[in-house]
């Protein structure tokens, strides 16, 4: 009959006495059964018997494992989805999933909660102190930073964010010279140039419409001209580091697999094509500051620090910092623009979102930049963007109130006591919450309020330690002086040149992963400013 194959090799997908389904794995493996005796019910028996018990496995294992001291239990999910965890739920809506992490850790002290993805055990730790105390650690025996599975792919084995030990605080050492005051002016003249030519073409299009496109583009433009601008002098080039950098970005976004044709190997293809160019790059700025010209640009600066260290090494018969070489500076780059890019993107959204829902802030910050810069088209000047009390005190409010980068994680290699009662266990991954952290020790932490970082007040100095959203110990943000910087540049200027209207949905008070935060919407219409 045609629904038996009863002369077909078993390991050709079919058996005696057996129905074939049409499935060719599936035929093999009922033909396999078969042979040994094994009906295609009892395979299927099996393997529901060995797949439940995995289940019960996974769910007495994680009950063992939130079992603290004291008998109690981590709060959490009193039972999680067998293989997925909350995979499903944080794909879906991240924000309500973490939202909840975080609510189930304040029933503790410190605050802490567990889930678990991909059958691996997470802990959220929600206490300021503990979540200080976790990223200072950076030992590889006992806890480290960790990134997307995609990672190392993406960014490549050398990035600074899987560095530590002595090499790592070389680099860091290294990076000081990036960001002093002089080289903070010079990225100041560039980045006030970007600004202006990107709010010229916004003001262009003075529909409503959704803004975080328009800001990537100008946040990439003006890292790409502070850090290496004038070594992208061929237009085809730039166009093409550009996209290969947009394909890096977007295979954070996508599943972790790395194959021809997928968004991670377009990533992978993306940083070598930008490596290759940033190696050019680093090249031509030692050539530059050999010559005895100025540094330009961030890239010159650090061809600068480079040489001297690299001077002082053979005055001591010493070998060259490894991280002095053309091919280490190109690695470096790619971080700096890699860090650059999503989290100030992000601020610079919520910096339009949140002055357009508090325009009397907004009023605050004309009122002294009307002050402090009478001509509006003047280029600012390092001298008078550190004059800029209350503007400055509306951004680091901003980052306190929303910060982008809303957790660090970590990944635990060996056990860690995390309380008297509580230790984390071995292989978990562990999520310090910036974004609770900032809400802790400040009143009416929830509320937008520039004037708490004021001289009156000082809030920003009584609980400094808790303002994590530039992180803490061996990973905290080398670049949080010019991120900064940009954020008061573009307040600075959209707020004089522009009027603009926020377009509100139900969702505008919600957040969107991406995977820094984002207002959920941030439909905006910007007019020309009439001259005051």
């Amino acid at each position: 009959m045609a629904a038996l194959n009863e002369t077909a090799d078993p390991l050709a997908g079919g058996a005696v006495g057996v129905a074939a389904t049409g499935v060719p794995l599936l035929d093999t493996l009922v033909g396999l059964g078969s042979s040994a005796g094994v009906s295609a019910g009892s395979l299927l028996l099996y393997a529901s018997a060995a797949t439940g018990a995995y289940a019960l496995w996974e769910q007495l294992r994680f009950r063992m494992a939130r079992r603290r001291k004291d008998g109690k239990l981590v709060p959490g999910p009193e039972r999680v989805t067998p293989f997925l965890g909350g995979l499903i739920e944080m794909v879906m809506d991240p924000y309500s999933f973490w939202e909840r992490q975080k609510d189930a850790a304040n029933v503790t002290s410190p605050g802490y909660s567990y889930n678990s993805l991909f059958g691996k055990m997470i802990l959220t730790v929600t206490d300021a102190d503990k979540c200080r105390e976790l990223m200072a650690v950076n030992d590889p025996s006992r806890m480290l930073m960790v990134l997307h599975p995609s990672a190392k792919t993406i960014l490549g084995a050398n990035n600074l964010a899987f560095m530590h030990g002595p090499e790592h605080k070389a680099i860091r050492k290294s990076f000081v010279s990036l960001f002093t005051r002089k080289a903070l002016s010079t990225y100041t003249q560039l980045q006030d140039g970007v600004i202006r030519r990107h709010l010229a073409e916004w003001l262009k299009k003075p529909e409503f419409r959704e803004m975080r496109d328009d800001v990537r583009d100008m946040n990439q433009a003006t890292s790409q001209d502070v850090f290496v601008g004038p070594y992208l002098d061929d237009p085809q080039v730039r166009a093409k580091f550009s996209r290969s950098y947009y394909a890096m970005t977007d295979g954070f976004l996508a599943f972790p697999i790395c194959l021809p044709g997928t968004a991670v190997w377009r990533a992978r293809k993306g940083r070598m094509y930008i490596f290759e160019v940033l190696k050019v790059a680093a090249a031509r700025a030692r050539e530059h500051i050999k010559a005895g010209s100025e540094p330009r640009c961030l890239m010159d600066f650090w061809a600068q620090k480079c040489l001297e260290e690299i001077a002082e090494a053979e005055e001591q018969g010493l070998p060259p910092p490894s991280h002095t070489t053309v091919h280490r500076m190109a690695d470096a780059m790619i971080d700096f623009l890699f860090a650059s890019q999503d989290a100030s993107t992000a601020s610079l959204v919520w910096c339009l979102t949140l002055m357009a829902d508090h325009p009397d802030v907004l009023a605050k910050v004309r009122e002294e930049q009307q002050r402090l810069r009478p001509d509006p088209k003047a280029k600012i000047t390092g001298e008078v963007l550190g004059e800029m009390a209350y503007t400055r005190q509306v951004v680091k409010e901003l980052l306190r109130y929303r910060a982008p980068a809303p957790m660090v994680p970590q990944m635990a290699y060996a056990a860690y006591p995390l309380s008297e009662e509580y230790s984390i266990p071995k292989g978990t991954l562990v999520f310090p919450s910036i974004n609770a952290a900032n809400m802790q020790g400040f009143p009416d932490a929830h509320k937008f309020d520039p004037d708490r970082m004021g001289p009156e007040r000082k809030e920003d100095v009584h609980h400094a330690k808790n303002f994590l959203t530039f992180g803490y110990g061996a990973h905290y943000c080398v670049g949080k002086e010019y991120a900064i910087n940009q954020l008061v540049l573009f307040l600075s200027i959209v707020s004089l040149e522009c009027e603009w209207e926020r377009q509100r949905t139900p969702n505008s008070d919600l957040m969107k992963y991406l995977p820094t935060i984002y207002p959920h919407d941030a439909l905006v219409s910007l007019r020309p400013r009439a001259a005051q």
